[in-house]
């Protein structure tokens, strides 16, 4: 699980998304895959891999110039307001597109 700042997505949707960033094109495999960056609101930073749609709806390939932005879609799984009345969630990428980190967590 990973603690974040969160963004809405548009309605209908409930789906909520955190931003990544894309620093590396992986397989050309249709489709193809990158490697991404998230960094959690204690700093840490996660590394991501999985299918560039999962991340951005653009058309990114091994001539891409990167860094480049992207999302992942997440659930939040738990709310609250720190000490310094900042809004803070703790969130899972494995829903809704079973999303994990490198290290296998979600």
């Amino acid at each position: 699980m990973i603690e974040s700042d969160i963004q809405n997505s548009p309605a209908p949707t409930a789906m909520h998304e955190v931003h990544v960033e894309i620093h590396r094109f992986i397989d050309d495999a249709q489709p193809s895959w990158v490697e991404c960056t998230l960094r959690d609101a204690s700093g840490r930073e996660w590394q991501i891999t999985d299918k560039v749609p999962t991340f951005t709806e653009a058309a990114l390939d091994a001539d891409s110039t990167y860094p480049q932005p992207g999302m992942v879609r997440c659930e939040i799984v738990r709310e609250w307001t720190d000490e310094g009345g900042r809004q803070r969630c703790v969130i899972s990428t494995a829903v809704p597109d079973a999303v994990e980190a490198v290290s296998g967590e979600t």
